[in-house]
């Protein structure tokens, strides 16, 4: 390796690397203001202290993103891989690494701020011309007789719509006027809809809407052809776009608002379902009254009747009648009453005398005896000897008790419970 040249050093010329490194943040912090910078979320890592740090790439290029804890508290969106997004914020250089990032300060889903900024733009247009004041609303008919619903006639919002109709049992006709509801050419064909329903003079109201999605999804009821169609109709209009959570501009040009479709049809059904259960109410009190005044009048009846009965001379002897028969109930209780006090008391008596009798002192004697016996018995020397045992006797026949006690060649007899065996002791 060639040494350095001294001279190199000298002039001046020759740079640390954090010297260098510097200047090259010094560059780019001053030759990049802060900016907008889409692309696709990468390499997602959340710390522990809130910071959030990822990668923004697209087809040709991939750059290192920081967005530290204060600034990634306030972000609406959340975060994920994956993701198209707009970021705000400047370059920076991380000298340890060398590395230079964008320090991020702000971030928007991609298409969403654009979206939303025409959303408000439009909204407060109209707005300004009157389309969404309250005296331009018509009321809606309490018992619509024909409802049009222009939707897709594929999605699950028609077939939530139908469903909910039906389990209510509304009389009324639905007619599901097919459209577009998402894409290029939806607004158009829907309003064109919206006049061909309001011409025809069949419907008494009509229900525009779809099931939920995103801002791209519903936009085409955001777009002033449609909503300037809605606002025009001659036929009351419920729009019902999307999840309570979302809002389009058809929601404030139509004459009400329902957070879903099926929000849309237990409004329309919720004043037959009142009418269903007046009638029911009243029904049913009719025939309580019916049932009240026929009551009375059996029981009128039947009071006259009695006073008939008690005049008539057969209601004397059957007074009569009645009084012999309750004579007789009374003497046969009274006999059963005294026969029975006597069979008591003849119970009470044999009870005492079993309870004197000396039969159950003798059998506890008895039993007693035989307790103890059975303990006499079983500490009898042949209750030993039948567990297993033997006494061991000399020729007088005394038992031994001690080994001490015996010498050798000393004949001895071993006693079993079932015999007697002779010994020898060696």
């Amino acid at each position: 390796m060639k040494p350095a040249d001294p001279s190199l050093e000298d002039s001046g010329r020759v740079q640390s690397v954090t010297d260098f490194t510097r200047r090259v943040k010094e560059l780019l912090k001053g030759g990049l203001p802060p900016c907008w910078v889409q692309g696709e979320v990468s390499n997602l890592r959340a710390q522990a202290s809130g910071h959030v740090y990822f990668s923004l790439k697209d087809a040709g290029a991939q750059l290192s993103c920081v967005m530290f804890r204060g600034d990634a508290a306030r972000q609406a969106v959340k975060l994920r891989d994956g993701l198209q997004v707009l970021v705000y914020g400047e370059v920076d250089v991380y000298e340890a690494r060398g590395q230079y990032q964008l320090i991020t300060r702000a971030l928007i889903e991609h298409g969403t701020g654009r979206l939303q900024q025409e959303f408000e733009q439009l909204k407060q247009r109209l707005a300004a011309e009157g389309l969404f004041d309250a005296d331009r609303k018509q009321p809606l008919p309490l018992l619509p007789r024909t409802v049009g619903f222009i939707t897709s006639p594929t999605g699950a919002a028609v077939q939530d719509f139908i469903r909910i109709l039906q389990r209510r049992r509304w009389t009324g006709r639905l007619v599901v006027l097919p459209a577009k509801v998402q894409g290029e050419g939806a607004a158009a064909e829907m309003a064109a809809l919206l006049r061909t329903a309001e011409a025809l003079g069949h419907f008494d109201l009509l229900v525009i809407g779809r099931g939920g999605g995103s801002i791209e999804d519903l936009w085409a009821f955001n777009e002033e052809s449609l909503v300037r169609a809605v606002a025009a109709c001659g036929v009351p209009i419920i729009s019902a776009v999307g999840h309570e959570i979302d809002y389009t501009l058809c929601d404030f040009a139509a004459d009400v608002r329902a957070e879903t479709p099926s929000g849309a049809a237990e409004l329309i059904s919720s004043h037959y379902l009142s009418c269903v259960e007046r009638l029911d109410n009243a029904g049913g009190n009719l025939d309580d009254i019916a049932a009240t005044r026929l009551e009375q009048a059996r029981q009128q009846l039947d009071h006259l009747r009695s006073r008939l009965r008690l005049l008539s001379p057969t209601a004397a002897i059957e007074q009569n009648h009645l009084r012999l028969d309750d004579l007789r109930n009374r003497l046969a209780a009274a006999l059963r009453d005294s026969t029975s006090r006597g069979r008591q008391a003849l119970v009470s008596a044999r009870t005492r005398l079993a309870s004197a009798s000396p039969e159950k002192r003798v059998q506890l004697e008895s039993h007693r005896l035989l307790a103890l016996w059975k303990r006499l018995e079983s500490a009898s020397p042949q209750s030993v000897l039948k567990r297993g045992y033997a006494i061991v006797r000399d020729e007088q026949g005394r038992p031994v008790a001690r080994a001490q006690a015996v010498k050798p060649g000393q004949p001895l007899v071993n006693e079993f419970h079932d015999g007697q065996v002779r010994v020898r002791v060696e």
